[in-house]
């Protein structure tokens, strides 16, 4: 069988990155983010990327660690909220931004790994999410078109593994994780727990080996992206 497991994110990313490619990131917020792989790709220098991900990081983690460098040509997301930077470079125009309603991201993304090429949604008709693109009517409605995802690269954040790159995703961080590993013509996959093959439960397996091309086992830095408290 394959060895799908590397040593190192370094590792697991050598001669997968190349200038321009299409790198799809899992994660919402900074919970179930691919961290060490997103440091990883900072540190090969990479330029001209285009992101997809739900969102951006905040400032100093996440993808805002390549949005600081000037990596990320464009950003493919649905929330940006939390990242100082990516507004100071969207506003500036530096950064080319393509904003998609949440769910209708994670269907682009779902269907490119399932080889559809395109759908029909309701989700933005009449809004500038529609504009320039193809609309058709069904039983009296309109439905815009949306071209599916099939990323270059994918980074994935999973709780555990077992060799064969079976996944299980842990609560919140099963959120676009899934989604992502299916659209990526390369998939690699940053792993708190890797068990050997047998040991997963096969109906409590999120996503299939088939998907996951490289696994890196790795410590997890669980940062709160807003912390909030009450008075004790």
């Amino acid at each position: 069988m394959l060895d799908k497991v590397f040593d190192s994110p370094s590792a697991a990313l050598a001669d997968l990155v190349e200038a321009g490619i299409t790198v799809a990131v899992g994660g919402f917020g900074l919970c179930g983010i691919p961290e060490q792989l997103i440091t990883a790709l900072r540190d090969t220098g990479v330029r001209d990327l285009v992101a997809v991900s739900n969102n951006a990081g905040v400032d100093d983690w996440g993808l805002g660690l390549l949005l600081k460098t000037r990596q990320i040509r464009k950003m493919v997301s649905s929330y940006v909220g939390e990242n100082a930077e990516f507004e100071r470079q969207f506003m500036a125009g530096e950064l080319e931004v393509e904003f998609n309603p949440q769910g209708t991201l994670a269907e682009r993304m779902r269907a490119g790994g399932a080889g559809i090429p395109a759908f029909f949604t309701k989700t933005g008709v009449g809004t500038l999410v529609a504009e320039g693109k193809e609309t058709r009517d069904f039983d009296g409605e309109t439905y815009v078109m949306e071209r599916g995802i099939r990323a270059d690269l994918s980074l994935v954040k999973a709780w555990k593994a077992d060799r064969s790159g079976n996944l299980v995703f842990r609560r919140t961080a099963r959120n676009f994780n899934p989604m992502v590993a299916a659209c990526g013509k390369h998939t690699v996959v940053e792993v708190e727990e890797l068990v050997e093959i047998g040991q997963l439960d096969p109906d409590g397996i999120h996503t299939p080996g088939v998907y996951v091309d490289r696994i890196v086992v790795t410590g997890s830095e669980k940062r709160i992206e807003q912390r909030t408290v009450r008075p004790g």
